[in-house]
């Protein structure tokens, strides 16, 4: 485990490389340890494949979301948000409606990938032309769409830890506004305060002028609409964003050829506009912009699948399990072990499912009730793995917002706030639910 964290250190903070270059160091070294514990080398395949298959269905997801970013584009739904957004933007509070508008929508379509991919490319492209940094609004977005996910009912992640803790979904997510709601508090209070001291550098002209290159079409907004109503008819995100593909498809074809649109699909939207502002705002989208993540996903999952299968994860926090007798001990435990499984592992839901299978007995046996358990996941295992930057959720993030998540995740403020609340929570006592003393 130390040397996994030094080969990751070194490489990313001390020489600044992707990645990629740590990753396969990684694995390499990882097969190396569990060929030296007598593991076969059939074994560590079917290790390192297995870790992969977990991971099939966000990858096939980030590929659909390419193909929709480039459709969008094509047919007019981002751009009508774009302009929409130029036209209504007010540079002083810019800043905190780009946290507040993902917050609402992720609420409402449960999935934070989507919102991020959507309206978060918009608002990007619109903070962007205001002049605002980069990082500071890829931190608004992510910290928004993030809380958007935590707090819907819809959400997978939300889901998964309600079903690992073994509580009601509704009970789980009221439990969860202890700390998610503080956590939201001074998220939007420091977004606001940096929106204030970041002022916009964009003349009224400059934006005045990018309206008018910029096209609405506002029955585009249509397929929008059409995402919303299927999250909330609780449609699965694969079919709902494979339907919206090919709606979208339809619509583009009305206009332009088959070979223009498996173009987009492809390699993504590109205008004609010689306005370069207006090149990097719109030039998005397509499967192979997602390649980059999706190698990232594949290496850190097969990473992953050795590191749970070879149970270094659980055999490195077994002592300290065994020790904890205190009820603040289980829950920063169990958030120290949803980091650590995170920056090992990359992937979100098993950064949830392994740190509550370890910790479970655990909340039990210091009467803790399965609700404060379910909390602690989400506020470690969930939120943290956008901070990641070999992490499915960080990864994902960096490429459609076009930001490192080196650069951002000092001001995804959401995600690193809530994990303190979660602590503040745990050794004050407020907000933690206990188990009646007669249970055994």
């Amino acid at each position: 485990m130390v040397l996994l964290f030094a080969i990751f250190g070194v490489s990313i903070i001390q020489f600044h490389l992707p990645p990629f270059v740590p990753l396969v160091t990684a694995i390499m070294v990882t097969m190396i340890f569990g060929r030296l514990n007598h593991f076969s080398w059939n074994d560590l395949q079917n290790q390192l494949l297995s870790g992969i298959q977990t991971g099939l269905a966000p990858i096939f997801l980030f590929l659909l979301i390419g193909m929709l970013i480039g459709l969008w584009m094509a047919v007019g739904v981002i751009p009508t948000l774009l302009w929409t957004g130029l036209n209504l933007a007010n540079p002083t509070w810019f800043l905190p409606a780009a946290f507040l508008i993902p917050a609402l929508i992720g609420t409402a379509i449960g999935s934070a990938f989507t919102t991020i991919a959507t309206v978060g490319v918009a608002l990007m492209g619109v903070g962007l032309t205001l002049g605002f940094p980069a990082p500071v609004l890829a931190g608004a977005i992510i910290s928004g769409a993030i809380f958007g996910d935590k707090s819907s009912p819809l959400s997978d992640s939300t889901n998964l830890a309600a079903s690992i803790a073994g509580t009601d979904l509704f009970d789980h997510i009221k439990n969860l506004m202890w700390t998610t709601i503080p956590a939201f508090v001074v998220s939007l209070v420091a977004f606001t305060v940096l929106g204030l001291q970041n002022h916009a550098t964009a003349s009224l002209a400059s934006i005045t002028s990018l309206q008018n290159q910029l096209q609405p079409n506002f029955w585009s907004l249509l397929l929008l609409v059409l995402l919303f109503v299927m999250a909330w008819a609780k449609i699965p995100a694969i079919p709902t964003l494979m339907i919206n593909v090919v709606l979208s498809s339809f619509i583009f074809l009305m206009n332009h050829s088959l070979t223009a649109l498996s173009d987009t699909i492809l390699n993504g939207f590109k205008t004609s506009a010689d306005n370069p502002t207006i090149q990097a705002l719109l030039n998005r989208g397509g499967m192979l912009s997602m390649m980059p993540t999706v190698i990232i996903i594949m290496l850190a999952l097969a990473l992953g699948g050795m590191l749970s299968q070879e149970n270094i994860l659980q055999d490195f926090m077994a002592p300290v399990i065994k020790r904890v007798k205190t009820q603040a001990s289980a829950v920063t435990g169990t958030i120290i072990t949803g980091i650590l499984a995170n920056f090992m592992i990359g992937e979100q839901y098993l950064a949830t499912i392994l740190p509550g299978q370890l910790w479970k007995p655990v909340f039990k046996r210091v009467k803790l009730s399965p609700l404060a358990l379910g909390r602690t996941l989400e506020d470690s295992g969930t939120v943290m793995n956008y901070l990641v930057p070999w992490g499915v959720a960080g990864s994902f993030a960096a490429q459609t917002l076009n930001v490192p998540v080196t650069s951002f995740a000092l001001f995804a403020i959401f995600a690193w706030v809530s994990p303190i609340f979660s602590l503040i929570s745990a050794w004050t006592g407020i907000g933690l639910k206990r188990l009646p003393e007669d249970v055994n």
